[in-house]
């Protein structure tokens, strides 16, 4: 007997996917179903590592933890991270089996289906319910052929699907007419239903588009979501989300400025400071320089730690950064921005793109050497950097060994030992710890250390909150009845 399992696609890129899959997780397992999350294919850089040490999307962890169980390798068996210049870092089943371009998708679209499909049947023999993510828009019939993420996958382990498109950007009616209309009646016949996401405002407004929608392309709607501003606390999938990241003001709020670099990963990492009242973070875009008033500069993580500090020179950020600190401002590095806050980088052997090596920022007497070798675990320590050493947790995942005098004064002291460094003013700091800034008292000390006071106590709790709110919003407004029985009639 097959597993019910249901592919929630979409009609676009950040049409809300992700979030839907999270609150529908939720909502079913508070039914008492055990829920799996599952996405074939993902393309991000915003990773995040399981239990057993596998690599995944972050989207899929946090689905994991909507539906109340540990994140596997399974729920995300093929995962693309992009470098740049077409080209990707390839991870099957939560390892590096090296890089692709493009034109090299179709040869290895059989090893990469093979892989999805094996990892969902592994996945389903555990479940009562498999909610799958699509990517992208469906209707990019162009990749048809190659595709392993939408159609690719549910028509090879026979999962039917259902739609969701964001009434928020405009265009709702037209991107599921048109979606109706590109596909072939095969794929159509898949599509058992559409949601519409994100309205704000009267829903009834849209019943007659609803009606319009569904005469032309004969799918039902299976409900229309509201806007749920909840969702705005949850780390975003899609590095279009970037865009919306920042939090300015004009008040007295302390200005957190991140320069915005084209290999930006893990900047999901800013949540927690995007959440404190206290903070105005500003994501610094191409073209202007990092603000004068700024308190704290933070470098995020780099999926290609060489090619964003050529980035970074290139803006004029390094002047800027350099000014900062001499002024008496604060910085701190995670991971890839940790590397750069040193004195040297160098690629070797071309790990992260053409072999090289370049001069950091000479802010710490630290050096770092990429290699083959990837660092990724969960772990929890303290922050030897601030008065009291606030407890700290989160997970490592990198490329590079870091040497240097440096290090003899760690940011952090870990289960398995001393992380980064801090210079010796105490003003510039980096480690290889994601999640840092979810730590609720390490949060603090930093704010603290600003001249301002953490609002937010428990940020975790926070997360949790919202997965319910979106999963009330999904019990409320969907007809999860009939989700259930599309996924039960495979």
């Amino acid at each position: 007997m097959n597993v019910p399992a249901v592919m929630i696609a979409g009609t676009g890129s950040d049409a809300g996917k992700s979030l839907v899959v999270a609150g529908l997780a939720r909502a079913f397992a508070h039914r008492g179903l055990m829920v799996r999350p599952f996405k074939a294919q993902n393309m991000s850089n915003n990773a995040a590592v399981s239990a057993a040490g596998g690599e995944i999307a972050r989207a899929q962890a946090l689905q994991a933890r909507a539906a109340g169980v540990a994140p596997t390798a399974d729920m995300n068996p093929v995962l693309l991270k992009p470098e740049g210049d077409g080209l990707a870092q390839l991870v099957i089943a939560g390892e590096v089996e090296g890089r692709v371009r493009p034109h090299e998708w179709k040869a290895i679209r059989g090893r990469l289906l093979a892989a999805a499909t094996d990892a969902f049947a592994r996945l389903a023999a555990g479940a009562d319910l498999v909610l799958a993510e699509g990517a992208g828009s469906v209707a990019e019939i162009n990749l048809r052929d190659s595709d392993v993420a939408n159609f690719g996958f549910a028509e090879a382990a026979n999962v039917p699907m259902v739609l969701v498109t964001d009434v928020e950007r405009g265009g709702a009616i037209a991107a599921l007419v048109g979606t109706h209309a590109l596909l072939s009646a095969v794929d159509r016949a898949r599509i058992k239903g559409f949601v519409v996401n994100k309205f704000r405002g009267d829903t009834s407004i849209f019943t007659p588009a609803v009606a319009a929608i569904e005469e032309r392309t004969g799918w039902p709607c299976l409900g229309v979501l509201p806007y749920v501003a909840a969702a705005e606390r949850l780390p975003a999938e899609d590095s279009l989300a970037l865009r919306r990241a920042s939090k300015t003001g004009t008040d007295e709020r302390i200005l957190v400025a991140v320069p915005r670099l084209p290999r930006l990963a893990n900047f999901d990492d800013l949540d927690p400071l995007l959440a404190e009242p206290a903070l105005a973070v500003e994501m610094i875009a191409p073209g202007r320089p990092i603000p004068v008033e700024a308190a704290l500069v933070v470098l995020a993580g780099s999926k290609g730690t060489i090619t964003d500090l050529a980035a970074l020179k290139a803006e004029g950020w390094d002047t800027d950064i350099r000014a900062h600190v001499r002024r008496g401002g604060r910085v701190i590095g995670v991971c890839g921005g940790y590397q750069m806050l040193g004195r040297r980088v160098a690629d070797p052997d071309g790990v992260e793109g053409p072999p090289g090596e370049t001069a950091g920022l000479g802010l710490l007497d630290i050096e770092t050497t990429m290699g083959h070798e990837k660092t990724r675990k969960e772990t929890a320590g303290r922050a030897r950097a601030f008065d009291g050493e606030p407890p700290v947790n989160g997970y490592e995942i990198h490329l590079g060994q870091t040497t240097g005098a440096g290090l003899s004064r760690p940011m952090l002291m870990l289960e398995a030992g001393p992380d980064g460094a801090v210079s010796a003013d105490g003003r510039v700091m980096g480690c290889y710890l994601h999640g840092l800034f979810s730590s609720d008292a390490f949060r603090a000390r930093l704010i603290e250390s600003l001249g301002g006071r953490a609002r937010v106590k428990d940020f975790e709790a926070g997360v949790d909150a919202a997965l319910d709110e979106i999963a009330a919003a999904c019990t409320r407004h969907l007809d999860l009845d009939r989700l259930l029985e599309i996924a039960r009639d495979r």
